[in-house]
């Protein structure tokens, strides 16, 4: 088994490789574990340096954040804000390069980057709707 961290994010996605592989290509992330079920991607660990990302598919019946807030209004108005809304927060060495990336690779940009009270940070959106923060070591 995997060492990991003490604690470690879970994130679900409708569709697991996808998913895995636009981190992996949009945020730098590495994959150090792929786990497949009948054919199907159901389980991708992720790191960013020291950290680790769980990336999995619950079942048929999870809606992912950005088709929930189509269909639900209260889903909507509660991500209408522009902030990190049940995200994930990660360090980067270089904040600027890493939204470029993000952006290249069609993340939704949720903020220009902007000082912090720890540092340069900026938010972002993958393509299901989960929202992320980045802030420079």
């Amino acid at each position: 088994m995997a060492e990991f961290p003490q604690i470690a994010p879970m994130l679900s996605y409708e569709e697991v490789a996808a998913a895995a592989d636009w981190l992996v290509r949009a945020f730098g992330f590495e994959e150090s574990e792929r786990i497949e079920h009948e054919g199907e991607v159901v389980h991708v660990t992720l790191r960013l340096g020291t950290g680790v990302v769980m990336v999995g598919k619950p079942g048929e019946s999870y809606v992912n954040p950005k088709r929930l807030r189509e269909q639900c209004d209260a889903a909507a108005r509660m991500y209408a804000v522009p902030w990190v809304v049940d995200g994930v927060w990660g360090q980067v060495e270089d904040v600027d390069a890493h939204r470029e990336r993000a952006r290249e690779a069609g993340a939704t940009l949720l903020s220009e980057i902007e000082q912090g009270p720890d540092g340069r940070l900026y938010r972002v959106e993958d393509p299901e709707g989960h929202r992320w923060m980045f802030a420079e070591a």
